[in-house]
Formats: structure tokens, C-alpha cells, sequence
């Protein structure tokens, strides 16, 4: 039972990160981020064995009576019931159905990036890397006035999806160059390499993707200095900077639920599995599966 201050809350839905979820399963978080890389209520340490996860939708079943039956938001593990600290949770927007709030994470870390990224009305954006991160920056991205927004991506199964959120698509061959900014989110060191060879004079290119263990090489021999290109990375473990003496990661979360009320993004959540399938799908999607974007876990 929950004690004063805290809630029960039960799984309905989850989701699973494809990229920092990947190299835990494989063992690749380095050991100067043990700690820096921690789940809230993670269990176990790294590299194993930890019960990890950080998108978990549920029900409060038992609670403060403002809470209690209400669709909650937790940035929790997987698991089937939990009781954690009532501030821990976030209520859902009564129009943002539970199947696709496991997005909000992924959009929280999509709303920082343009906080770094800070891109102007009109600017021309290229993303590199259609998983669930890069199409939320694109989406988000092109709601701004005048922009001009590109996806980039090597799978052209991409393209339909990318249309469903009102961008355009090319492949890496094909992409516009000259972008004002550019945003690299495809986890590859080639995607990073194609993404400083898109931007403009003087452009910045935000670094999403990170890589655990591995090593990544670039071509800052070339044209990079005589272009003046500006490399900076973005992460979600902080709020930005620019924004940070005003926002909360509370109140950045909460912007994230809000934004979720568009169903177009059901288009990213594209596989789903039982909660006792996680053992295997884990296993799947770090053996690759480049099809599946947003996999949700969903509990009976």
C-alpha cells in the first residue's frame, strides 16, 4: 500500500527507447556513466543486471483523491505495478489517449533539442535520422512559420511516415544542401558525417544521437574550419540552457503530454507486444529491426 505522499500506480502502456535502451540491453553504457545515465527508480547497476526504462503510462489505483483513477505519465522502468512519490507522476490531457502518451519522453528530449537547436522563422532544417526522435524534431520543426524541413534518411519506408507529420523526405544522396541548421539523430557516424556536409556557412548541427561505447570519426579535416560550422550536443538530462531558469523539467514534461494531443503521431508508434513478450522483443530490437519505430509494451 502507498504511504502519505506517494501513489500505486498500474502499467497500462509502455514504450522502449531504440537507442539508449538498446546499449543497455547490450552492455554498452560506459563506466564514467553509471551513474550520470541512472533511470529514475532504476534497480540493479550497470551494465547488469537493472531493471531499466523510462516511459511507463498507467492508472492510478490508489493515491491522493486528486490523483486516484486518473491516467498518469511516469518516467519509470517497465513493470506492472509501481508505487513511487505522487509528484513523480503526471497526469494526462484528458484528450491524449494512454496508447499514445509512451511518445511523451521522446518528444520531451525533441523539444529540448529545439530549445539548443533555438532555429529561426524561415530557416531551412534538415534531420538526419528518421527514428522517433528525428521525426519528432522534424514535426515539431515544421510547425514553425516558413520553415522548409527535410527528413533524411537511409530507409525510404521512412518517407510515408514522414509526410504523415507534413515534412518532406530525401535520402542521403538526395538531400538539400545549405541548411541552415541541421539536427543528427540517426545514431550512426555516417548520419553525424552527412549531417555536416548539409549545413550551410556558418550553421550549427545539433548531435542527438549517443553513442555508448563507441568510437566516432569525422571529417573535420575538410571543409569544416572554412566553413565556420558550429557542433554542439543536445541531451535530455538537462534542461536547456536557455530555457533552464525558467523551466522545470516538470513543466518541460508537461509541454511534451500537451503537444501529444495530435493523433497524426500514432504513425510512429508501429509495433506492439505483451508485457511477458520484453525478454524477446528486447532481444529483437537490439538484433536490429530497422521497420520498427516507437515498440509499446502493453499490459493486460
Amino acid at each position: 500500500m502507498p504511504a502519505a505522499g506517494e501513489v500505486r500506480v498500474r502499467s497500462l502502456h509502455s514504450g522502449i527507447s531504440r537507442g539508449t535502451e538498446m546499449l543497455v540491453f547490450r552492455g554498452e553504457v560506459p563506466e564514467s556513466e553509471f551513474d550520470r545515465m541512472r533511470a529514475p527508480f532504476q534497480e540493479g547497476d550497470f551494465p547488469a543486471p537493472v531493471k531499466y526504462g523510462y516511459a511507463s503510462v498507467g492508472i492510478v489505483e490508489d493515491g491522493p483523491d486528486a490523483l486516484r483513477g486518473r491516467n498518469v505519465f511516469c518516467l519509470h522502468p517497465h513493470q506492472t505495478h509501481y508505487i513511487v512519490p505522487a509528484d513523480a507522476v503526471h497526469p494526462l490531457p484528458n484528450d491524449v489517449p494512454p496508447e499514445r502518451a509512451v511518445l511523451a519522453a521522446c518528444l520531451e528530449t525533441a523539444v529540448n533539442a529545439l530549445w539548443d537547436a533555438a532555429p529561426r522563422v524561415g530557416d531551412r532544417i534538415a534531420i538526419v535520422g528518421g527514428g522517433v526522435v528525428g521525426l519528432l524534431v522534424a514535426w515539431l520543426a515544421g510547425r514553425m512559420p516558413g520553415c522548409v524541413v527535410e527528413l533524411i534518411d537511409t530507409l525510404p519506408s521512412r518517407r510515408s511516415i514522414a509526410e504523415a507529420l507534413g515534412v518532406t523526405f530525401a535520402s542521403p544522396q538526395d538531400a538539400s544542401t545549405d541548411a541552415d541548421l541541421v539536427v543528427h539523430a540517426s545514431g550512426r557516424a555516417q548520419g553525424l558525417v552527412t549531417a555536416l556536409r548539409l549545413a550551410a556557412f556558418e550553421a550549427t548541427v545539433i548531435e542527438l544521437s549517443w553513442y555508448g561505447r563507441r568510437e566516432v570519426t569525422l571529417p573535420l579535416g575538410e571543409a569544416f574550419h572554412s566553413r565556420r560550422l558550429i557542433l554542439k550536443s543536445s541531451q535530455v538530462g538537462h534542461v536547456a540552457a536557455a530555457q533552464r531558469a525558467r523551466w522545470s523539467r516538470g513543466r518541460r514534461l508537461g509541454l511534451a503530454l500537451s503537444l501529444l494531443r495530435d493523433p497524426a503521431l500514432d504513425a510512429l508508434i508501429t509495433d506492439t507486444a505483451a508485457f511477458d513478450e520484453l525478454p524477446a522483443v528486447l532481444a529483437r530490437l537490439s538484433a536490429g529491426s530497422p521497420d520498427t519505430l516507437c515498440q509499446r509494451i502493453d499490459y493486460a
